[in-house]
């Protein structure tokens, strides 16, 4: 196949020479064993005629400092401004990204008990770290401290969240959950409490005490970190 051949048109991997060829790569070894390129490539399928997949894979990884984790809170028009990337590419890629972030969470979540705060900020990490706004959720437990359900209550600025006990309680009330446990992010990376953490986590705990779904400790998430209210004494 000339060069010509390939300025001419769109191509496949399947085009590229054979060291190129993610795919061939992931028949071979499997999928751990290629690159996060390789990876995004397969899922990009098709370059242009400036850039391979894989380029443009490139291009995209070195977009951010954060490497894949960009991805995690991109949306379709920061991938639609990179060159190469039209709104099909970004759609799949996008799509790909929700599926992962769908089955990590679903399965950290199946049937797990929650004994101590490490287990729940574990579980919350991954999905939360990166969200460059604060997300204020309420993981609802039954009777054995299992997870019924997470609730998002409310998604506020870069400082601070807005919430609501009427809105909180509400949600674990439809649920006929036994107790809670808050969790947010903080979006600086510092897990540290604001007075703001601090106010709304006593009005909640004051509220559960009199409707009967206790509050058993508050989770913020920064970067890698958590802080746990029930841990510092502060619930």
């Amino acid at each position: 196949m000339s060069n010509n051949f390939i300025l001419e048109k769109n191509y496949t991997i399947k085009e590229l020479p054979m060291t190129e060829r993610p795919r061939e790569k992931l028949y071979s070894h499997g999928p751990s064993a290629l690159s996060n390129e390789e990876l995004l490539a397969i899922i990009i399928r098709t370059g242009n005629k400036e850039d391979s997949a894989i380029d443009l894979a490139r291009k995209i990884l070195s977009k951010d400092n954060r490497g894949l984790a960009y991805l995690r809170d991109t949306t379709l028009q920061e991938l639609m401004e990179i060159k190469g990337i039209g709104r099909c590419k970004a759609a799949q890629i996008l799509s790909a990204i929700e599926i992962g972030k769908r089955l990590n969470y679903k399965e950290a979540l199946y049937k797990v008990k929650i004994n101590e705060p490490s287990t729940i900020a574990n579980l919350y990490m991954d999905e939360m770290r990166y969200l460059q706004k604060e997300h204020f959720r309420i993981a609802l437990l039954d009777t054995k401290n299992q997870i019924i359900v997470t609730e998002e209550i409310s998604v506020g600025t870069l400082n601070a969240s807005i919430v609501h006990p009427r809105d909180v309680f509400k949600a674990a009330i439809k649920r006929n959950s036994n107790s809670m446990i808050l969790v947010h992010n903080h979006p600086s990376g510092d897990p540290k409490p604001s007075n703001e953490d601090i106010n709304i986590t006593n009005r909640l705990v004051e509220a559960g005490n009199l409707i009967g779904i206790k509050v058993l400790d508050h989770i913020i998430i920064g970067d890698n970190r958590y802080i746990s209210f029930k841990e510092k004494n502060l619930i």
